[in-house]
């Protein structure tokens, strides 16, 4: 499996959506170089009231363009970095990784996912309705986040539009994502 990126983006305060830039550097084990989630321990701010000294297993954000695309479909304009992420992807199936998968993009950087991104309430400040659009259902017909993947910074390095991504899925039993 085997994809491409699609666009970067990333902002230095806590705002919901993150312009799109020319390219972004991931730093090892902090994440997005300037960007406001990025460091060891939480950065979002729901999860820093809570407990401040938990591990940041959200440090890149990912969304698949095939998500915009369907939305797209229902009447959902939305572009590349509204939705909070770092990186959109196309034709990886982020949502179906496993947990530990990495992803190597480009010639250095890798991130590892760690899990999915539990959809917010902001996304009805973009449109209303679309955060109940990024709600699925699992096989087994229970409400599953379809909002992107989450990550950790395993290699640094810069990303930029038009870079390959490549799929490495860890060795072993496969773990399903759960939200993180």
């Amino acid at each position: 499996m085997n994809g491409s990126v699609v666009a970067v983006s990333l902002s230095g305060t806590h705002t919901f959506s993150k312009p799109n830039q020319n390219h972004i550097r991931l730093i090892e084990g902090i994440g997005v170089e300037g960007d406001a989630h990025a460091g060891t321990t939480v950065k979002h701010r729901s999860r820093v009231a809570k407990d401040p000294t938990q591990p940041n297993l959200r440090q890149v954000h990912l969304v698949h363009a095939e998500l915009h695309d369907d939305l797209a479909e229902k009447g959902y304009d939305v572009a590349p970095g509204q939705m909070g992420e770092h990186v959109t992807t196309r034709g990886v199936d982020l949502l179906h990784l496993p947990t530990g998968a990495q992803l190597h993009f480009g010639d250095d950087a890798i991130v590892e996912v760690t899990g999915l991104r539990n959809p917010c309430r902001q996304l009805e400040g973009i449109k209303e309705g679309l955060m109940a659009e990024t709600i699925g259902k699992d096989d087994d017909g229970e409400p599953t986040p379809l909002s992107g993947v989450m990550s950790i910074v395993i290699a640094g390095g810069d990303i930029k539009p038009g870079d390959s991504i490549r799929v490495e899925l860890p060795q072993g039993e496969h773990t399903s994502l759960v939200k993180v």
